[in-house]
């Protein structure tokens, strides 16, 4: 029997993407399941790569209830971050450059060593050099933000771009912040960091070892998105947004007008 079109899959994905062109979704029509799926996000990176982009981290999706509840799936999942998708801290993005774009509040942990050999992975949410508060902005490539597991998956977990606020040392506590999303100065998310697995840092153990299952290990100096605290809320052109996450501070972004 053959197999999917790994890099047929990824060069849709990646033109509906370089255009902002909806797509349909792909798994069930090419046999997609979800570890052909993650050799096509595998394949989508290296199409990165290739045109000078650079790996600068992980992300994981669909951490929380609510955000699985939105998009009608249910595992934890996690997607890879190049240099060109990280925007300044209140830096701007064009909505024209993307299909239907949201935008997310969530933590970030900027990593200070590599995991030692067999070393448990538990033990390796201590080697986190700071966190700090940040944005996701994501992106289906699929009609309707509508897919299916291995659809999302393949898509690199519909990532676009990213905003990271100040960074600081990793407090005492990081299982039950308050986090606001705020767009135009009114709060359109209320939630927790306790969305996020229960605590962030269980959402690094299962970056580590998902990752882990597809070769990647996760290397110093790079940031690791932990996933939504709350669902995720449309942006629209001229909007400016802020996550705020208590104790760790706030990042914002603006959309062109």
């Amino acid at each position: 029997m053959i197999g999917p079109d790994i890099a047929g899959i990824a060069e849709k994905l990646g033109a509906a993407a370089d255009t902002a062109t909806a797509i349909p979704q792909l798994a069930a029509e090419t046999g997609l399941d979800v570890d052909a799926a993650y050799a096509v996000q595998a394949a989508l990176l290296q199409r990165r790569l290739d045109r000078g982009e650079r790996l600068v981290g992980l992300k994981m999706g669909l951490t929380s209830k609510a955000k699985m509840a939105q998009v009608g799936v249910d595992e934890v999942i996690w997607g890879r971050l190049t240099d060109v998708m990280r925007v300044p801290d209140g830096g701007g993005v064009d909505v024209a450059d993307f299909i239907h774009p949201r935008v997310e509040p969530e933590v970030a942990f900027l990593l200070d060593r590599l995991p030692d050999p067999g070393e448990p992975v538990g033990s390796f949410t201590r080697a986190v050099r700071a966190v700090a508060p940040a944005i996701e902005l994501i992106d289906s490539r699929y009609a309707n933000f509508s897919f299916s597991l291995p659809d999302v998956v393949a898509d690199n977990t519909s990532a676009a771009a990213f905003v990271v606020g100040p960074w600081s040392p990793v407090p005492d506590g990081l299982d039950n912040l308050g986090v606001l999303l705020e767009i135009d100065g009114r709060v359109a998310q209320v939630g927790s960091t306790a969305a996020i697995l229960g605590d962030p840092r269980r959402a690094l153990d299962e970056g580590i070892r998902l990752a882990g299952r597809h070769g990647v290990r996760l290397r110093k100096g790079w940031v690791f998105l932990a996933g939504a605290a709350t669902a995720a809320v449309p942006l629209r052109p001229g909007a400016h947004v802020r996550a705020v996450v208590e104790k760790l501070g706030t990042a914002s972004l603006k959309a062109a007008a």
